[in-house]
């Protein structure tokens, strides 16, 4: 029985994918985006481990709740560094028509395919499109991500792209307009949102004593985040029309 190491869990999350659905924060991250909310998520030796027979007790309680697009969505820190545990776990879920989602920055590795045959919906988060700027955002690099991307992309598994939009970084018109043509090549695209900056994990950092890289940064503007949103959905539903 595999077991996996859980940060938090969130009975009812209603904006982690479609329906009511019980939201599992996972241990363990490699990326250090500099807007990172959840530092405390990062070490993958912390949190609480827990096995699937453990996890499927109380989503059997939730389940009533679901209804016929609700679910589990398994989220983090980042889920596809314990893919193993993960996998078996969205085996059980399947196996009691539990629709599971998987929140992922696709910063991980291990064999994909699997993993996605269980799995209903994927919800990227997509930090940056271009190899230079992703690492200067997150300190990573950008061939994991476009790694899982193509394996989605092979699954043909439905697929939800995130991008948190933070001032002076990721906020121009040029980097939007870029953005959404990287996107509108995606075959299984459901659902684009931008996602504003905010400093609601600041305090974290103080309590932790590690330096906040964006600490005199303000929060995204929510109507200019509007404009943006109204922007990329413009030039990816063109593709979609195209294709």
């Amino acid at each position: 029985m595999q077991k996996g190491k859980i940060h938090s869990v969130e009975s009812m999350g209603l904006v982690d994918g479609p329906g009511i659905r019980t939201v599992l924060f996972f241990q363990g991250c490699k990326l250090r985006c500099k807007y990172c909310h959840n530092p405390d998520t990062w070490q993958l030796q912390s949190g609480k481990e827990m096995d699937v027979n453990e996890i499927m007790k109380m989503l059997r309680r939730f389940q009533p709740y679901y209804g016929d697009t609700g679910g589990i969505t398994c989220s983090g820190g980042e889920p596809l560094l314990q893919i193993e545990f993960l996998t078996e776990l969205f085996k059980a879920c399947k196996k009691e028509n539990i629709s599971t989602c998987l929140d992922t920055a696709g910063y991980g590795y291990g064999n994909y395919q699997e993993l996605l045959d269980y799995t209903d919906l994927v919800i990227l988060d997509l930090k940056h499109y271009l190899p230079q700027e992703y690492n200067e955002l997150t300190g990573g690099d950008i061939s994991f991500p476009t790694a899982f991307l193509d394996a989605v992309k092979e699954h043909g598994t439905s697929l939800w792209i995130r991008h948190v939009v933070v001032p002076n970084l990721t906020d121009d018109e040029e980097h939007i307009k870029g953005l959404g043509e990287f996107i509108k090549k995606i075959p299984n695209i459901e659902k684009v949102e931008l996602l504003p900056y905010h400093t609601l994990g600041v305090e974290k950092y103080k309590v932790m004593g590690i330096n906040y890289p964006l600490k005199d940064m303000l929060p995204m503007s929510k109507e200019k985040t509007t404009q943006l949103q109204d922007m990329i959905i413009d030039i990816v539903s063109k593709g979609s029309r195209k294709d």
